[in-house]
């Protein structure tokens, strides 16, 4: 299972860092007006948002595996389990919201200004930290 665990933590982390700079792309786009730039930017973003999207499905699997081998959250004081697994969805609608925001760069019709993008580039980060609060203190 320690095989496991690597490769679960080597794809979140990885995952993560994909999280972590699809807003700074979007941040840029928002503030680009210059047709050549822009495509460029959304080439990179459409990239990096296919292979966050492989690097979350193999973080998934490998956490999936983690939770059934280990037989966590089973039994009274794995609260935090849940709480974390309530976290990990909302960080699948996060990257999905970076999908759906791409898609309405690549339409043309965004709406929100680079300073809306820089504070939605802040919530992946709050939810690490709360994950790893709960995975490594345990708090309930």
């Amino acid at each position: 299972m320690l095989w496991v665990k690597v490769f679960h933590i080597l794809f979140v982390t990885s995952w993560f860092a994909g999280l972590f700079y699809m807003p700074r792309i979007l941040v840029n786009l928002a503030m680009e007006n210059h047709p050549p730039t822009t495509e460029r930017l959304l080439l990179m973003a459409r990239k990096l948002y296919r292979f966050m999207t492989i690097l979350a499905v193999l973080a998934l699997i490998f956490g999936l595996w983690l939770w059934q081998g280990y037989g966590i959250g089973k039994g009274p004081g794995n609260g935090w389990l849940h709480a974390k697994l309530t976290l990990v969805i909302l960080l699948i609608g996060y990257h999905h919201a970076c999908g759906s925001l791409l898609k309405k760069f690549e339409k043309g019709v965004n709406k929100r200004s680079h300073v809306w993008f820089r504070w939605f580039n802040e919530v992946p980060v709050i939810l690490l930290l709360a994950i790893l609060i709960l995975v490594v203190v345990k708090p309930f």
